[in-house]
């Protein structure tokens, strides 16, 4: 009798915990074209995955092993303030940068896969935007260059 009880429980406690748990994982974030504009007035264009809510912030790209180039996640929160991200569980390379309300990227930069290390803004900012590793580097973006979207 007692080991038909600890099956129940057991199955009991298993489907609270899949139905229960939130997981950003199998829900699809929306897409949208970020433009990224240099100081002499040129600019790339980034297709962002948006994350709003806060269990998709906390999630991130969590688990992904490819980012393809030209790629990332843009995360938006409620008002300024001094953000931290950090990488774990997420074993693709990253570049991170903070931007203002304005769009002004205040920060940049490199994370390193795993790392429970917090990547801090310097200032107060709204949003990030994760990309793959090196990819700011290579399309000359700066400190400085300015991030727009069509904001819903």
């Amino acid at each position: 009798m007692k080991t038909n009880l600890k099956k129940t429980i057991f199955t009991v406690a298993v489907l609270f915990t899949v139905l229960w748990t939130p997981s950003c994982k199998s829900k699809k974030l929306p897409v949208t074209d970020i433009t990224i504009t240099r100081s002499d007035g040129t600019s790339a264009i980034v297709k962002a995955e948006v994350a709003q809510k806060e269990e998709e912030r906390n999630y991130g790209f969590m688990n992904r092993k490819n980012i393809p180039d030209g790629t990332g996640m843009l995360f938006i929160f409620e008002k300024e303030q001094i953000l931290s991200f950090w990488m774990k569980n997420t074993p693709h390379p990253l570049s991170i940068a903070y931007i203002d309300s304005r769009g002004k990227i205040r920060n940049i930069y490199d994370m390193t896969p795993f790392s429970l290390t917090p990547v801090k803004s310097t200032s107060s900012v709204r949003y990030a935007l994760e990309v793959p590793q090196g990819w700011y580097k290579e399309n000359n973006i700066n400190v400085g260059d300015i991030v727009s979207w069509e904001k819903n």
